[in-house]
């Protein structure tokens, strides 16, 4: 028979949760115990606790060692969860000890013109507040804030996201119009033009990610939709540092970026946005939190609202914004 929620609570130890992390992680009691410092005969007591106190077997036994079945994998899920809570109360009690208002943990990608505006302005209402800023993948980070290493994630919103089990444990909020943009330098010998087809852009040299982002899925889908046969980039990269790098030392190149990074890139300055039409549209981004019954944490909220402010659909600050100058 099942234990009850409140005997579970009473029972169980965070080191019943760490457990359950090391197994999932590791796949043998051998490689588990050395992670955890205990003896094998400590932690096939504990799982068989664990195991006890949810009324039902969590992991399956082989020859090669133990893997989390369905149920594992969703005690393992909210194990991970706990934890990463656990270590996140500790840093917000030391910061709020020095006087901070809090600390919040932002995933993000790579560049976003939004999020770092979005932090100034949110520091300008609770200045004493911390910010942790980690960039990467967007996938990657949504795997972080599941596992509660994260309180946000700003990135597309993606039918891959929309139509996966993920879903259920996410929840989504659409903020920005995001789409395909193309850059050159200032002195390109198209930075000037008004009007350009992607006929006129399709022979010259390219700066763009690979294959597996929507940025280059984007480019490809432009040239194939007018019959063109999509480019291979001359320089293939996924830094944006790289990308702008590369732009203002070589005047012959131009770039295939989201909305995002064009933003942070003209306001750099000594590039252009060309006029390419028709525009491609790429997937909105948004904030994704996790889907408790509690209300996201102030800091999140606030965060949030602060990136509703500063938002910039593409046709405002697009074509028409500092592209547009000379």
């Amino acid at each position: 028979m099942t234990e009850r929620p409140d005997y579970l609570v009473r029972r169980l130890r965070l080191r019943h949760l760490e457990l359950l992390v090391a197994l999932a992680e590791a796949g043998t009691m051998r490689a588990a115990s050395g992670r955890l410092h205990l003896s094998q005969p400590a932690l096939s007591k504990m799982l068989g606790e664990l195991e006890a106190g949810f009324g039902a077997r969590l992991f399956e036994r082989s020859a090669q060692g133990l893997s989390p079945n369905a149920l594992g994998q969703a005690v393992t899920y909210r194990a991970r969860v706990m934890l990463g809570e656990l270590a996140h109360g500790k840093d917000e009690v030391d910061a709020l000890r020095n006087g901070a208002d809090g600390v919040l943990r932002i995933g993000t990608l790579s560049v976003t013109a939004a999020v770092p505006q979005a932090v100034v302005r949110l520091r300008e209402h609770m200045p004493a507040a911390r910010v942790q800023i980690h960039e990467g993948r967007v996938r990657d980070m949504i795997q972080r804030l599941l596992d509660g290493e994260l309180d946000c994630v700003f990135g597309a919103i993606t039918p891959e996201v929309l139509t996966s089990d993920l879903l259920s444990l996410l929840k989504p909020e659409l903020l920005l119009e995001d789409e395909l943009c193309v850059l050159c330098a200032a002195g390109h010998v198209l930075a000037r033009t008004r009007k350009l087809r992607w006929a006129d852009v399709h022979a010259l040299p390219w700066v763009a990610p690979p294959r597996d982002t929507l940025v280059r899925q984007a480019l490809m889908t432009a040239f194939l939709n007018h019959g063109l046969e999509p480019p291979e980039p001359a320089i293939e990269v996924l830094s944006s540092v790289s990308v702008g790098t590369v732009l203002r030392l070589d005047s012959t190149l131009l770039a295939a970026v989201r909305f995002e990074h064009a933003r942070d890139e003209l306001a750099r300055g000594e590039v252009r946005r060309l006029a390419v039409t028709p525009g491609v549209a790429l997937p909105s981004l948004g904030l994704y939190t996790r889907r408790t019954e509690q209300a996201p944490a102030p800091l999140v909220q606030a965060f949030a609202q602060a990136l509703r402010k500063v938002g910039v659909r593409p046709g405002r600050a697009g074509r028409h914004g500092p592209s547009a100058s000379p």
